[in-house]
């Protein structure tokens, strides 16, 4: 999402399907500042905050909730993970954001936020995350590469003010109701946790375009990443359960044990593998 609040690449791209073209709802709209060179560098001038893993619950047997309210929750009896973690506090693995979840505090700022040693597309804030996604990140785009398959990370951490700028540019530039489609609202994005990013494929080809899911990053990244704790956090044809059209740059990290359980069990969604209600639309 750009810092200067104005509509960028991603807004309102053609969903192409197999009768119909559906208007790409977009959770990300990623930052327009000017890529840096493409390496894979040890990253330097990384900030100095402490690696914090979230502790795990206390109650691993706790009910599911629909409630955004809810501290803690047991996954799908279908794909049951061992640990449990708190699906409200951003600091979380499993903290759940949609449009019927905001972040609490709304203007939350992960303390521990570094830049990965992986391929940039991005500057900035925009090439952070949190220490334990970028570990992983980094073991991922390893494993892609070994395998002949370049990605690059597109759109990181994405800040409060960041998000406020993009979004009320859309606003006046489209009005809500459109913003709402096009881009999270300040204190509802993934992007602030620090556990999401966007991937472009090595070549930068059809970037954050619906046909970037048949580029070689995006398939193997459907195939792999949950090897790796990270889920496609919005699949194909689920939006009236997540909110957003399918977006296969998008990547989350949930943790390996949990990222398995939902490959392995056929499960597409955090919010059914946590058992919590669909969120098409804002409340």
């Amino acid at each position: 999402m750009g810092s200067t609040g104005q509509p960028s690449r991603r807004a309102f791209t053609g969903l192409l399907t197999a009768g119909a073209g559906l208007i790409a709802l977009s959770a990300c709209t990623p930052e327009t500042s000017t890529p840096s060179p493409a390496a894979a560098d040890a990253p330097t001038g990384t900030p100095s905050a402490a690696a914090t893993t979230p502790a795990p619950e206390v109650t691993p047997a706790a009910a599911a909730t629909s409630t955004p309210t809810s501290a803690a929750s047991s996954p799908s009896p279908s794909g049951a993970a061992a640990t449990q973690y708190s699906l409200t506090d951003p600091a979380s693995p499993w903290v759940v954001v949609n449009k019927h979840r905001p972040l609490n505090p709304q203007n939350y700022v992960p303390a521990d936020l570094v830049q990965p040693a992986v391929r940039l597309a991005v500057s900035g804030e925009a090439s952070l995350l949190n220490t334990t996604t970028a570990a992983a990140a980094e073991k991922m785009f390893g494993a892609a590469a070994a395998e002949g398959v370049i990605m690059a990370l597109a759109s990181g951490y994405r800040s409060y003010s960041t998000q406020v700028a993009t979004y009320n540019g859309y606003v006046a530039g489209s009005g809500q109701a459109a913003a709402d489609r096009a881009s999270a609202r300040p204190g509802f994005s993934e992007h602030q946790t620090g556990w999401s990013f966007d991937i472009s494929d090595g070549g930068g080809a059809c970037s954050f375009q619906p046909c970037f899911a048949e580029q070689p990053a995006a398939v193997w990244a459907k195939a792999n990443a949950y090897k790796f704790g990270f889920v496609v956090r919005y699949p194909w044809m689920f939006h009236e359960i997540t909110g957003y059209f399918y977006e296969s740059w998008h990547l989350r990290y949930i943790g390996v044990e949990a990222a398995t359980a939902m490959a392995t069990g056929g499960i597409a969604t955090l919010e059914e593998y946590f058992g919590l209600e669909a969120a098409p639309d804002y409340l």
